[in-house]
């Protein structure tokens, strides 16, 4: 029979309750632009993480930070899944994303269909299989919501149109993902959503039903009124970090434009955020 010390105890308390801290605790690394990795134990995803255009205002993918994309190093290692927005190039490279699912053949893609098309349009016959590993999302404006599963993943996805909505860009596939990692941790993508409430009050029960611990809304989310009224009325995310920031803002928030400085906004590669799961 053995015989728990005093100390023993305490040393297994404290092991068990960082056990349990650590189940719950996930973290948000940012690459650049909306380009994010969000990890949860051993599950990692990503969403836009590769394009080629910044237009003269955004952030590109480091190089030493795409080169550790490609080779599955640090902190790279073990990508489960891609979440692409949508199809511009800002966003998205179809050459880019063929070559890591075939450097990386663990990874799946999540996609709508505009991207995926794009891909097989660069693709050739020998990347067909990667084709195995890709789910094309083709939903139209105000089609209900989709939810889809992978192993460790609860993968939802709504569009909403992109921004410049009702005049411009009507065609784009803009999705907003919203995927919940482990059965304990949701985030949620938004890519260049349209900020006018029409485009959420349809699926207000959508909304309603799986609350994000943290949200990633394109920065004009936060400088519009109807933007904010969105992020408080309608995702209510426990957290928000702003993303698609233009080099122009700093990230000193007293220097930024009046109506950006009470917000936290992902402004240069490798910051991180951790995801609080607590209420």
């Amino acid at each position: 029979m053995t015989t728990m010390t005093s100390q023993t105890i305490v040393g297994l308390t404290f092991f068990i309750l960082s056990m349990g801290v650590q189940a719950h605790e996930s973290t948000a690394h940012y690459m650049a632009n909306e380009g994010l990795m969000v990890e949860h134990g051993d599950t990692k995803i990503l969403f836009d993480p590769l394009f080629r255009n910044d237009y003269g205002q955004y952030m590109l993918l480091p190089e030493e930070m795409e080169e550790a994309l490609f080779a599955g190093a640090a902190p790279f290692e073990g990508i489960d899944a891609v979440f692409i927005s949508h199809h511009h190039g800002d966003h998205f490279s179809p050459i880019d994303m063929i070559r890591l699912l075939r450097e990386q053949p663990d990874i799946r893609l999540y996609a709508p269909n505009q991207a995926v098309i794009a891909m097989r349009s660069e693709s050739s016959n020998v990347d067909a299989d990667i084709f195995e590993r890709v789910i094309a999302v083709s939903l139209e404006y105000k089609d209900a919501p989709v939810t889809l599963n992978m192993e460790g993943l609860l993968i939802e996805a709504v569009r909403i149109p992109h921004s410049g909505w009702p005049t411009g860009r009507l065609d784009i596939e803009n999705i907003v993902w919203r995927v919940t990692l482990n059965e304990d941790t949701t985030v949620l993508h938004m890519g260049d959503a349209d900020p006018n409430d029409v485009h959420f009050a349809q699926d207000a029960q959508y909304w309603n039903r799986n609350i994000p611990h943290m949200a990633f809304p394109p920065y004009w989310f936060f400088s519009s009124a109807s933007g904010r009224e969105i992020l408080n009325n309608r995702v209510k995310a426990k957290r928000y970090v702003g993303v698609h920031v233009p080099v122009s803002i700093p990230a000193d928030p007293l220097l930024r434009p009046v109506e950006l400085r009470g917000f936290d906004l992902f402004t240069s590669p490798g910051e991180t955020r951790t995801i609080s799961t607590e209420d």
